[in-house]
Order: structure tokens, then sequence, then C-alpha cells
């Protein structure tokens, strides 16, 4: 579809590597998808439509580059992103709505339930990957995002993204699960006709770095198989002495663990 594309935003070379891994994953699953980059990093040639200055550096450049976007319509994709499908007729969306994202993870985490009170099941989305057309009331949102973040030295963009969704009028919808899969082992309880995987998005992507996610020197994690066998690994130890018989109890008793923690 003309005038749409997609755009990362990276800096510093471990970031802009994961950027550019993310963005052969989309040639090769989507050939004819314009793809941007915003940093001030060198990136390898041809890999990018086109490479825009970051602006405004520093923690979280993502808001001031997603308001440059030359795309009438825009798939912002974090760096640690794999895209392993069709990207298909998402873009259609917007026909109707301002932008798309999904629901974050951890949804009864005191980190996620952070911010504006809103009910439980309004819950923080995640930014990671963002659907959105340049439309005025979305780019007057991007602004305000921008402006609070910065204003109110929050430490994490996603409670401010939250309040503006609960408090404005944007038209906004909820992608499913696999435009945004957060959880490999989704893979793994989806029966085949439930779900056609399109984006990975995992801070399993940043375990060989020192990042705010990871405490690095991991190996390195590149491809669907290995992420899936990292988080298997993962799952089995946040349930570590939850394993009750009762499915449904064993959540609050984990949920009260994890949450002291």
């Amino acid at each position: 579809m003309p005038d749409c594309g997609v755009i990362y935003v990276a800096s510093g070379p471990e970031y802009v590597d994961l950027a550019c891994a993310s963005a052969r994953s989309l040639r090769r699953t989507n050939p004819g998808v314009a793809a941007d980059i915003f940093t001030d990093d060198a990136v390898p040639p041809d890999l990018f439509d086109q490479v825009h200055p970051l602006t405004r550096p520093g923690f979280r450049a993502k808001l001031t580059a997603m308001q440059q976007t030359r795309f009438a319509r825009t798939l912002f994709l974090d760096a640690d992103t794999l895209v392993v499908g069709p990207l298909g007729d998402i873009w259609t969306i917007l026909d109707r709505f301002d932008c798309a994202l999904a629901h974050d993870v951890r949804r009864a985490s005191a980190l996620v339930q952070g911010g504006m009170p809103t009910p439980y099941a309004f819950p923080q989305m995640n930014s990671g990957v963002l659907l959105y057309r340049r439309s005025p009331m979305m780019l007057m949102l991007l602004a305000e995002w921008e402006r609070r973040y910065h204003e109110t030295q929050a430490r994490r963009d996603q409670p401010i993204l939250k309040e503006l969704l609960w408090s404005s009028d944007i038209r906004f919808y909820v992608l499913p699960p696999e435009f945004n899969l957060r959880r490999m082992t989704e893979l793994d309880a989806w029966e085949p006709l439930d779900a056609r995987p399109t984006i990975l998005h995992s801070h399993r992507l940043m375990d060989h770095m020192h990042s705010a996610y990871t405490l690095g020197g991991g190996p390195r994690i590149a491809d669907p198989r290995s992420l899936l066998r990292a988080e298997r690994r993962a799952l089995r130890q946040e349930w570590r002495a939850s394993d009750g018989d009762d499915p449904i109890a064993r959540f609050a008793t984990a949920q009260a663990r994890l949450n002291d923690n």
C-alpha cells in the first residue's frame, strides 16, 4: 500500500544491531514494505530505504521520531522484534482508527498497573509495536506523550500513554497478540487455526547486552527456535514453588510472591 512503512529508532551500536536484525526479518517476510530508521549510528547500506538523524537523542528518542515519520501510515517497531510473517492488510485498520497496539503483559504486576488509576480491564498498552496514521489527532497525542514524558522525568513511557488513551477521544484498536507476541510460549498453547504469528517482541533478544532489561553476558538469541527455548525455561522459573493442583489458585500464590520481590 502506498504511503505505508515501518520505522525503527535506535541509538548505540548494540541497539542498532538489533534494529538491523529486525529489519532483515522484515525484508525476508515483507519484501515490498518500506523501512526507515532514525539513528545517529552507521547502518548497513541498502538495508533501510531512508536513514534519518535523531533530533532529540537520548532515552525514549522514539517519542520524537514517531512524530517525524514520512509515511501516512506507520508501523513503529522496537529494536527487539522479529517479523516472522506477512503484515498483510494490517494497514487498513487505519481506515477506521488512528492507532492500534496490543495489551502489555504482566498485567497483574504493580509495574504495569502503575500510572493513572484505571480499571484492571484497561491496562497499559505495549508501545513497542505501534501502528498509527499521521492524523492531526494522532500527532497531537504523540506530541503530548513526548511533552509529559520529559516534563515529568518519567522512567517509563507506557503509564503516560495509558493516561492519554483513557482520557482522550482518539480512536484506537487493540491488536491481537500475534502482532506483538510478548510471550513466545503462546506458540505452544495455540491450536493451528488460532493465529498467524507475525511479530515477535522479546527482551530476551537483548540477553547478550548490558541494558535496562538484562544483566547481559548471555548467549545471543536471534531466531524463533532459540527464543522459544529460552522462554520455556523462564516460564518454568516463574512458576517455581507455585505448581499446586488448582490451575486458578496458583496464580494468586505466584502473584503474591512475585509482587513482593
